[in-house]
């Protein structure tokens, strides 16, 4: 789902969290820029992190089976849960946004373009997204930072 049209529908604390996010990534590029080394293993990391939408579907997944289970064997009213899950992910279709997303972005997950920025901005400081192959230098690193805050106004 597109940030700019997920943005425009959260209330001011995700805004806040989403400066917030943009900073750490700023921070992020910051400091692997003096350890090019441990670039790779965070590209790992980042290969492994769980943006806010798959860990919204996961959610509703469990939910869902959960609800399912229990208006099984327990009580057919709670068939009521699948059910609000399942407009809740209408919701978030429809609109770029639902009710759990300020809590899950609380909890420390990131959108994909957050994961994309960080991915992108590191490879450019290995130079994989430059037409040269050598380490990235001061300048760029300070030029890449300049571009994210122009991007970010």
């Amino acid at each position: 789902m597109d940030d700019a049209r997920s943005r425009s529908r959260e209330p001011d604390t995700c805004r806040d969290l989403d400066r917030a996010r943009q900073i750490e990534i700023r921070e992020s590029l910051r400091f692997f820029a003096e350890r090019p080394a441990e670039i790779a293993a965070r590209l790992a990391e980042l290969d492994r992190e769980w943006d806010i939408e798959r860990a919204l579907a996961a959610a509703a997944g469990v939910l869902s089976l959960g609800g399912l289970a229990l208006a099984a064997f327990a009580d057919r009213r709670l068939l009521l849960l699948p059910a609000a899950v399942a407009g809740i992910l209408l919701q978030h279709a429809l609109q770029g946004w639902c009710p759990p997303v300020p809590l899950l972005r609380q909890l420390g997950f990131r959108t994909h373009s957050e994961i994309c920025r960080e991915r992108c901005g590191l490879g450019m400081l290995l130079g994989n997204l430059r037409p040269l192959a050598d380490p990235a230098p001061a300048e760029f690193v300070a030029e890449l930072v300049q571009l994210d805050e122009a991007v970010e106004a």
